[in-house]
């Protein structure tokens, strides 16, 4: 005899309030049953375990590639109390760009470790090919009505990799008003991250040494203690503190908005420890790779707003992010989504996401003798002046059993730019800013 598990429903506002606080890690996936103007009905007994497992895998082109595995699990208990825990696998290999600049000729790079070197062919964008990791993530969340019209949530957080650790709590509060019809809530949350990088965390604008050990170049290599005179300590910390302050109102029957703020004080290691910079000579030809430097602080702030609208058979979703920190990035977000019925039971979901991405105060591309060497400079891709899109189609379909299968598959394009900085002779005849194109594929199956 099969039994077939009939899923409470979910209060769209208290889910949309409380949802922006998923970047603080503050809430469960989904929230309290409760009608938009009267109090949701407390369940007698408690509920049965819901699950929602995905596989995702993310390839960029001749770059890193990601396997993920995800695993979520939520129990509501009678006075509708909620108990969400969710575990995530992330297996990443392929290469990554090392921050040094293309250039017309072969260049030889010295591995993380010391141990050994790879080469970048002519032209080409250098790109660390010992990239690869695992990372095993734990979230655990416990949600309950404190008083009437407040919701409570606190929850812990731990995510370990091969040289990375961070351990993170958060809480947040909601209140309801206005007949349920309007919600403010407030989430905290705090981070301590370990980092243990392979080689050591390197001086600061230190020279890159010579492969020592299993040096393919035998004439050519360095010692251990060459490389040991570029590091300053094995491990080094960072910690975050988020606030989040939200705002969530129902419109009517077929609208929902909501709108965030969020203040994040980012303390400690910020550098990447495995990114270097060309210094290049007046003809853009490089005469050395050094080690980055950024500060050891971070503010940023953003405001968001996200629109929900029912029509007669489809559902829009949009939303718009715009953050700003003082490293002097700011970036736009704006993220799309429409679900169209196919029938009873399926649905499609075209999706489209634009951002674009000033560059930081200290982003060099490269560093040019005989200048002299600046406080802070990084050549990192990620904190430079880009634009990107994402557009991907979603299927979804109810099964018999009243579980929910969906797949999405998405196309990802980044293109980097210069930020005004002039390349000299050599560097003006290479790509300095190659484009990054993505696939990303994902089977979602709810029980």
């Amino acid at each position: 005899m099969q039994l077939i598990k009939k899923k409470r429903p979910v209060n769209i506002k208290a889910a949309l309030t409380l949802a922006a606080s998923a970047l603080l890690g503050t809430i469960p996936k989904t929230v309290i049953a409760a009608d938009n103007t009267t109090a949701a009905k407390k369940a007698s007994q408690d509920t049965a375990w819901d699950f929602e497992s995905a596989l995702l895998f993310y390839s960029e082109s001749d770059r890193v590639s990601a396997a993920e595995a995800i695993l979520n699990g939520q129990k509501t208990f009678a006075n509708d109390e909620i108990l969400n825990l969710k575990l995530t696998v992330d297996v990443l290999t392929g290469a990554s760009a090392n921050g040094a600049a293309a250039q017309p000729n072969i260049q030889t790079f010295t591995r993380p470790s010391g141990k050994g070197s790879y080469q970048t062919q002519v032209n080409k964008t250098p790109l660390d090919d010992t990239f690869k990791d695992t990372r095993v993530q734990f979230n655990a969340q416990w949600t309950q009505p404190l008083a009437d019209n407040y919701t409570g949530s606190a929850g812990v957080y731990l995510s370990k990799e091969y040289d990375y650790l961070s351990l993170g709590i958060n809480g947040n509060l909601a209140y309801d008003f206005n007949q349920k019809n309007s919600t403010f809530s407030v989430g905290l949350s705090y981070f301590h991250d370990t980092f243990e990088p392979e080689g050591g965390i390197p001086l600061a604008f230190a020279s890159m040494p010579r492969a020592y050990g299993n040096n393919d170049n035998a004439s050519n290599s360095g010692t251990k203690a060459d490389f040991d005179l570029t590091r300053r300590t094995d491990s080094d910390n960072k910690t975050t503190a988020d606030i989040m302050i939200g705002f969530t109102q129902v419109i009517n029957r077929r609208m929902i908005t909501q709108f965030n703020y969020s203040y994040s004080k980012v303390s400690g290691y910020l550098t990447d420890p495995f990114k270097v910079l060309s210094l290049v000579d007046n003809t853009g030809i490089a005469q050395d790779y050094v080690y980055e430097n950024r500060p050891d602080s971070r503010l940023k702030q953003s405001l968001f707003a996200q629109t929900k609208y029912h029509f007669e058979k489809n559902i829009i979703d949009v939303s718009y992010r715009y953050m700003w920190d003082d490293w002097k990035i700011d970036s736009h977000t704006i993220d799309s989504k429409l679900r169209m019925p196919l029938s009873r039971s399926s649905y499609i979901e075209p999706h489209f996401r634009f951002y674009q991405q000033s560059a930081a105060q200290f982003y060099q591309p490269f560093l040019i003798e005989p200048n002299a060497i600046p406080e802070f400079a990084s050549a990192d891709y990620r904190i430079g002046e880009m634009s990107a899109y994402t557009i991907g189609l979603k299927y979804g379909t109810k099964l018999n059993g009243g579980n929910d299968l969906s797949f999405r598959l998405e196309y990802y394009r980044q293109d980097p730019t210069d930020a005004g900085h002039k390349a000299p002779d050599a560097l003006a005849e290479v790509d300095l800013y190659e484009s990054v194109d993505a696939v990303i594929a994902q089977v979602t199956y709810s029980f």
